[in-house]
């Protein structure tokens, strides 16, 4: 080691991998260098030893190289400590779903055993199981991602009442006793309610991701509320009887349903005569500079599939709303990002749901450096935030 900086092989010979291993990482994009000195020699760090053992964490889990290239973008010491959390949580879940497995094929041997002959549902319900790998790789993913949307709103917001906060100060929770939330993702809004607001209430907080419901549920129980009820819900098809909850809140999931008017008649029926509900959403210009800087590195990247405010934004939501709620009300959330620093911003645009990946690929650092040159041109990147709630009544 000299002045700070490993060579490749002295890095692969730490690590104990391959300098062939090191090589391919480095070919791949996923692994580069901290630097290349003027005789060429690729040199690494101390950092980088973080970023490959979650690199090697990613692989022993099965991740792809494309995966794992858009998971290993953060850094800081903040973010490789949520990375190793993150890391710990996914490996907990995949022990639980090796050891469900284990009791599968157990029951099924001594079933095949006893009888002499295989019931073919067992061995749907093992290819069932099986599959559901794959789901708890994309939780794992979805956590990484919405992890990094958050950061960069919470980091860079100027407005001093955070997003979360401010829906909580439009629902008139006093005047409540029992409230559902549909699409809860991660839980972050029970994390900035305060508990005296909510004690002796019934808050269902619901999602049609069984993992994120899990996610919500450890990390609110975690933090005292231990008050919340969690069930995995479709909004489209709720198990709930008519007229059951006094509230009902939305935040940032109508874009999502794939039948938006069948998700609202449920809610609608759910809902109290007298009830309210509260669904937030984007506008169009919403974090418009971040598509303008993506789209002038390279005019191929969008960093979504489908504009989700042409599906319910602050736009168009009042009248698609006013076909099943009597009162339609629009409150708008005041604020705007002014972000000085590149890595967060990155880290955001990797966790879209475009071609971002694929594009950028092992250009991730080159792109980086144009964030860099962006943000001392500027003097700092501002963003516009468009977004907003509407408020219901029946």
């Amino acid at each position: 080691m000299s002045g700070g900086y490993y060579t490749s092989g002295e890095f692969a010979r730490k690590a104990k991998v391959t300098i062939r291993t090191i090589r391919f990482y480095d070919k791949q994009g996923i692994l580069k260098p901290s630097k290349v000195s003027e005789a060429g020699y690729r040199l690494y760090t101390d950092e980088d030893f973080g970023r490959l053992q979650r690199i090697l964490c990613l692989k022993y889990l099965g991740f792809s190289l494309e995966e794992i290239m858009a998971l290993t973008i953060h850094e800081g010491r903040e973010d490789m400590t949520h990375s190793l959390k993150l890391q710990k949580e996914l490996i907990r879940k995949r022990i639980r779903h090796l050891e469900m497995m284990e009791r599968t094929l157990d029951d099924t041997a001594r079933m095949a055993e006893a009888s002499g002959a295989i019931d073919w549902n067992d061995i749907l319900n093992l290819i069932h199981i099986t599959n559901m790998e794959h789901a708890v790789v994309e939780q794992y993913k979805n956590s990484v991602n919405i992890n990094a949307r958050i950061q960069l709103h919470r980091r860079f917001s100027r407005n001093p009442v955070p997003w979360f906060s401010w829906i909580a100060g439009q629902i008139p929770f006093e005047q409540m006793e029992r409230v559902l939330e549909v699409g809860c993702g991660n839980g972050q809004l029970w994390q900035q309610v305060p508990i005296d607001m909510i004690k002796d209430k019934e808050i269902y907080v619901t999602d049609i991701s069984s993992g994120m419901v899990e996610d919500a549920a450890e990390i609110l129980k975690k933090s005292g509320r231990t008050e919340l009820i969690f069930q995995t819900e479709d909004c489209q098809k709720l198990s709930y009887g008519d007229q059951m909850f006094d509230g009902v809140i939305a935040n940032h999931v109508l874009f999502y349903v794939k039948d938006i008017y069948q998700a609202l008649e449920e809610i609608r029926r759910v809902l109290k005569n007298g009830g309210g509900f509260y669904c937030s959403a984007y506008g169009k210009e919403h974090m418009r500079e971040i598509t303008l800087l993506v789209q002038e590195f390279d005019p191929r990247i969008a960093l979504s599939d489908v504009a989700l405010y042409e599906l319910f934004g602050l736009e168009n939501g009042q009248g698609i709303l006013e076909k099943v709620f009597q009162k339609v009300e629009k409150v708008m959330y005041e604020d705007y990002l002014l972000v000085d620093q590149a890595e967060p911003l990155l880290d955001y645009i990797m966790s879209c749901h475009g071609n971002q990946g694929e594009i950028l690929g092992n250009r991730q650092k080159e792109f980086k450096r144009f964030l860099e040159r962006k943000i001392e041109e500027k003097g700092g990147i501002r963003i516009t935030k468009m977004a907003g709630m509407f408020v219901c009544g029946t």
